[in-house]
């Protein structure tokens, strides 16, 4: 199993070009599903998360091909089975997305319950309940969803819960339903809005894009073609860059990046001490060599703070000037990275779902294991600025979700490297 090696003290500076995001490069992948001619989608990530949804894709009998530049063309029209297996789906929960536009667009899908990074309860009942109001009848049975319908039909569905996944499986599953359907308590992750504007480039009928309320007017079917998509920048994988130029009171600038789907992260950053400017499509961060500030947070659902930037933010303050509370509302496991965090030496008291952390100068560098994608993350930034070296075990949690995070760094400045299995 890989390892990273890094070893603190480096001031980062340079500039970095950012990747497509993994968390629209998903389910925008899934999406390809409901259309019948062929559909390229550019600005893909090159990440683990992808390599397993193509192959999810791939054992269905759908055809993919892929040019130098990672822009993957999809002809669905190739499938020849409507399953999800265990195998792939209990490495990544994001396979669930394949149910909505399989049984949207065959009537038909087996789907095995999801895995993914062990950071809470996700459940899959809004997914399941919305459906069969929409018509389905589903059994769960030996890990299994079991899913058919004629014709999903529209109708009006209030979510009990903000959730990601759930809203963008129940927007796939509209567009090719019978009648209009009302999504109300919907995501309003820009991830969300770029499926949205994805399966409206595919012939889709959604409004309400970026709002808690979207509307899809179903159609028969989805047959534009010529389709060349290019996925969002990753608003996550900029704030992890931005939180390792803060930690080690460096400056970087990020480039092909959307810094309007960061409004609440680039806050608590300037509330930290960092001087920022930014333009449509770029960011730069400057500490003047200034050690951080600690600051204060509670994730919530988007446009409050991310989740997904929760850990990365308590590794910024264990070495911030003062005492930073970090409250979590999100998952109620997301604080697996802390233990790690002490065995460097940081000072931090669990409360229930609050992380109070008392800055100090110096941690040490230490053997930890990643036990999450951004827990991933905050470990490695946390080593940026340790004393001699971190070794950093189980980071294909990290090969998930960031696109060659060692290479990024070392091209910022930091001495890290990469221990094959």
């Amino acid at each position: 199993m890989d390892k990273l090696i890094i070893t603190g003290g480096a001031q980062l500076s340079g500039e970095l070009r950012i990747s497509g995001a993994k968390n629209a490069a998903l389910p925008i992948l899934a999406a390809t599903l409901l259309s019948e001619n062929p559909v390229t989608i550019g600005n893909i990530p090159h990440l683990h998360d992808i390599t397993t949804t193509m192959q999810l894709l791939g054992q269905m009998g759908i055809q993919l091909t892929i040019d130098e530049k990672m822009n993957i063309e999809v002809h669905s029209s190739t499938i020849t089975k409507y399953e999800a297996p265990y195998e792939l789906v209990k490495t990544m929960r994001a396979s669930i997305l394949v149910l909505g536009p399989l049984l949207s667009r065959f009537g038909e899908a087996h789907v095995s319950l999801p895995g993914g990074c062990a950071i809470g309860s996700r459940p899959v009942d809004i997914h399941i309940d919305s459906l069969i109001k929409m018509g389905a009848d589903i059994q769960v049975e030996a890990g299994y969803i079991h899913a058919k319908v004629k014709r999903l039909k529209g109708c009006r569905l209030v979510l009990d819960k903000v959730t990601v996944t759930g809203t963008e499986n129940l927007l796939m599953a509209a567009v090719l339903a019978e009648g209009t359907t009302i999504l109300e308590n919907a995501a309003k992750e820009p991830e969300v809005s770029d499926l949205a504007h994805f399966l409206n480039a595919m012939g889709a009928k959604i409004t309400g894009i970026d709002t808690d309320i979207l509307t899809i007017e179903g159609v028969d079917k989805l047959d534009k073609k010529e389709i060349h998509y290019n996925i969002i920048p990753d608003r996550i994988e900029t704030g992890t860059y931005l939180v390792a130029a803060a930690i080690t009171r460096g400056r970087v600038k990020l480039k092909d990046t959307r810094p309007d789907t960061l409004d609440a992260v680039l806050e608590k950053l300037k509330e930290a001490g960092a001087d920022i400017t930014s333009g449509d499509d770029w960011i730069e961060l400057d500490m003047h060599g200034k050690r951080p500030k600690a600051v204060t947070l509670r994730t919530a659902p988007y446009p409050a703070f991310p989740t997904d930037m929760q850990a990365q933010f308590t590794a910024m303050n264990i070495v911030a000037e003062g005492v930073g509370i970090i409250t979590e509302t999100v998952f109620e496991n997301r604080f697996m990275h802390v233990q790690e965090m002490q065995r460097m030496g940081a000072n931090i008291q669990l409360e229930s779902n609050t992380a109070i952390c008392t800055g100090s100068e110096k941690i040490t560098g230490a053997p930890v294991m990643a036990t999450d994608l951004r827990a991933s993350a905050s470990l490695v930034i946390a080593g940026l600025v340790a004393e001699g070296e971190t070794l950093v075990d189980r980071i294909y949690h990290i090969d998930r979700g960031y696109d060659h995070i060692e290479e990024k760094l070392s091209q910022l400045g930091a001495t890290i490297r990469r221990i094959p299995r």
